[in-house]
């Protein structure tokens, strides 16, 4: 087994020759890292598995490239010269776009992975870490991105027994007609382009209401109760609280 260099620290990590990550995918990934050894491992790491990856090492660099909209991906190292990885990321969701992004950092505690996750980062990932755990969950956020725009381009959206047409904005559950004011649907549709994952109030502010986080409001978790008993009138749980992190709209809990 051999060794992969992660940050500064050796961590032993294997996968099979046979079970390549990213077939038939052709994937640019930009990754923004201003220590050149960590930088080269990633590139041969990702490389190995068929990924095309551009480097830089300042921020300032990384957004222009970045904000040019090649690449599927982006690796980003939180503290940069020029512009750290928060501000950058920042910029980017600011601008509208919305490639995947991961967040590398020797920061690793809950509090640090919370503050890049609610920059706009899609994943946090702490050093020292596997190049193949690297490389696994970009396979898993390029999947999701594909999901999405797969789910943009469609008129109907489908939980379990829920139904949502989003071209006459109606919902069904089982059959049944669930009526939503506008705010409500616009809430259950963001709710479920993410089903299954846990949505926290603030991407629900800022994807549904257009504002940044107000830890005195409680208008996510009122709008979400009327939703709730909408959906679930003498019906099976489908909207779940996560407690201390947010919502998830599954047929499981």
């Amino acid at each position: 087994m051999r060794p992969e260099v992660a940050g500064a620290a050796l961590v032993p990590t294997q996968r099979p020759a046979d079970t390549p990550l990213f077939a038939g995918r052709p994937s640019r990934i930009l990754i923004v890292e201003d220590d050149p050894a960590s930088a080269d491992f990633v590139v041969q790491g990702l490389g190995a598995a068929g990924l095309d990856a551009e480097t830089c090492g300042d921020g300032r660099l990384g957004l222009e490239l970045a904000a040019q909209g090649d690449f599927d991906l982006w690796i980003l190292d939180r503290m940069l010269p020029g512009l750290d990885g928060l501000a950058l990321l920042g910029r980017l969701r600011a601008q509208g776009m919305r490639t995947p992004a991961i967040m590398l950092s020797s920061l690793g505690t809950v509090d640090d992975k919370v503050t890049g996750l609610t920059a706009g980062a899609d994943d946090y990932l702490a050093k020292p870490f596997s190049i193949a755990e690297l490389r696994a969950r970009i396979a898993a956020l390029l999947r999701r991105a594909e999901r999405g725009a797969a789910e943009l381009s469609a008129t109907r959206l489908t939980v379990g027994d829920l139904e949502i047409d989003l071209l006459s904005r109606s919902v069904s559950r089982a059959g049944r007609a669930v009526p939503l004011v506008a705010r409500e649907f616009h809430l259950l549709e963001y709710l479920a382009r993410h089903a299954g994952e846990v949505v926290t109030r603030t991407m629900m502010l800022e994807h549904v209401w257009n504002c940044r986080f107000d830890p005195g409001s409680n208008v996510v978790d009122v709008h979400i109760g009327r939703l709730r008993r909408k959906l679930e009138e003498g019906m099976a749980p489908i909207l779940h609280t996560v407690r201390g992190a947010g919502y998830r709209l599954s047929v499981e809990g």
